[in-house]
């Protein structure tokens, strides 16, 4: 069975200040804890081609890969999948965006599958990207939360009387 999963959070924040900060790629290295470096390849209009290297991890190891990204503002959505596909046969994930009354819910959907040849099957990357994804969204909810108060904090520009 091909691995599946679904993680939302809330963050109080507006949707196009949420938007804004989680689509910008170059910032991704400060938005989450994994990433290293996010090297843009080519991008043509909504749709980005990208390199993103993870930080080592505790047997040293430093993944990196190739996604395709395309946003669709006008839906609120953002569709991804992995062009080098490393120890998964696919990776597809789709980011849903929703303005509710507590400022925007952000869902991160997740379809792939293992390679047979992969150090884990596809439940193991299921549990591992379940754990992962919570921590990954509670950074990235404080850290536009906090970017949403800063704005909030500074100083309207002063009206020049004519």
């Amino acid at each position: 069975m091909p691995g599946h999963t679904d993680n939302t959070i809330v963050i109080a924040a507006p949707l196009d200040l949420t938007w804004d900060l989680t689509n910008d790629l170059e910032r991704w290295p400060e938005l989450f804890s994994e990433y290293a470096s996010v090297e843009v390849l080519d991008r043509q209009g909504d749709k980005v081609t990208f390199r993103l290297t993870m930080h080592p991890d505790e047997n040293g190891q430093v993944w990196t890969w190739v996604s395709e990204r395309e946003a669709d503002r006008s839906a609120l959505t953002v569709r991804a999948r992995r062009v080098e596909t490393g120890p998964f046969e696919h990776m597809d994930i789709a980011w849903h965006y929703q303005q509710v009354p507590e400022g925007t819910q952000m869902q991160w959907v997740q379809d792939f599958a293992m390679k047979p040849t992969a150090p884990v099957d596809d439940e193991k990357m299921t549990a591992h990207i379940n754990r992962n994804s919570r921590i990954q969204m509670e950074l990235i909810r404080d850290k536009v939360e906090a970017a949403h108060v800063r704005a909030a904090q500074k100083p309207a520009p002063a009206r020049v009387s004519g």
